[in-house]
């Protein structure tokens, strides 16, 4: 499966804001990784950042590998990419071990950083991993053909457990409008990691 067959399919969907150059991405959203597009455009619309999104429906749940999601597949793609200078991709993760962990791979390692210590803020209860020594590899997001790496000054692959996307069982009698309370930290945490690192922080 190509990214530019996918998007031929009934039901999927992409989608494309355009604001400042600080980009916010999730690829794998819809039934496939639950929450994820949710997450990184509220995120986008709070601080004014850019969002690039695709979402699967229920009954299609083809997963295309990060580095396969190229922009000559796709112009709503290729005119994201020549738009932003740094980028956020969202993903989820299903892991042994790592329920309660954040992963922040990628190439622009200064922002992992950078957002780990607000992570660390806003989400005491979560462990954070950003460095890539505690990050199992395949989930690094370092290929350089992986979208979050492309663009001029790379970016930051954020890997999230079902808990903190409001997506695991704990959540089932959650009936207040919005979202759970742990991805509400989460958004307020990319939030801030955003506006500071584009105030110079």
């Amino acid at each position: 499966m190509e990214l530019s067959e996918l998007l031929t399919y009934d039901g999927v969907t992409e989608e494309c804001v355009l604001r400042s150059r600080f980009g916010l991405m999730a690829f794998h959203g819809g039934a496939l990784e639950e929450m994820t597009d949710t997450i990184a455009r509220e995120v986008a619309e709070r601080c004014n950042a850019s969002f690039y999104g695709i979402q699967l429906p229920d009954n299609l749940e083809w997963h295309i590998a990060s580095q396969r999601i190229t922009a000559d597949q796709s112009p709503v793609l290729a005119e994201f990419l020549q738009h932003v200078e740094i980028v956020i991709t969202v993903h989820g993760f299903g892991k042994q071990g790592f329920f309660t962990s954040l992963l922040l791979g990628g190439r622009n390692r200064r922002l992992a950083q950078h957002l780990g210590a607000h992570l660390r803020h806003h989400l005491p209860n979560y462990k954070i991993l950003d460095e890539l020594d505690d990050i199992p590899e395949y989930l690094r997001g370092l290929h350089q053909d992986n979208p979050v790496n492309v663009v001029q000054h790379a970016g930051v692959q954020l890997e999230l457990p079902p808990r903190v996307r409001g997506s695991s069982p704990i959540w089932k009698d959650w009936k207040q409008p919005g979202f759970v309370p742990h991805t509400e930290s989460l958004v307020s945490a990319l939030t801030d990691c955003i506006r500071s690192w584009e105030l110079g922080s």
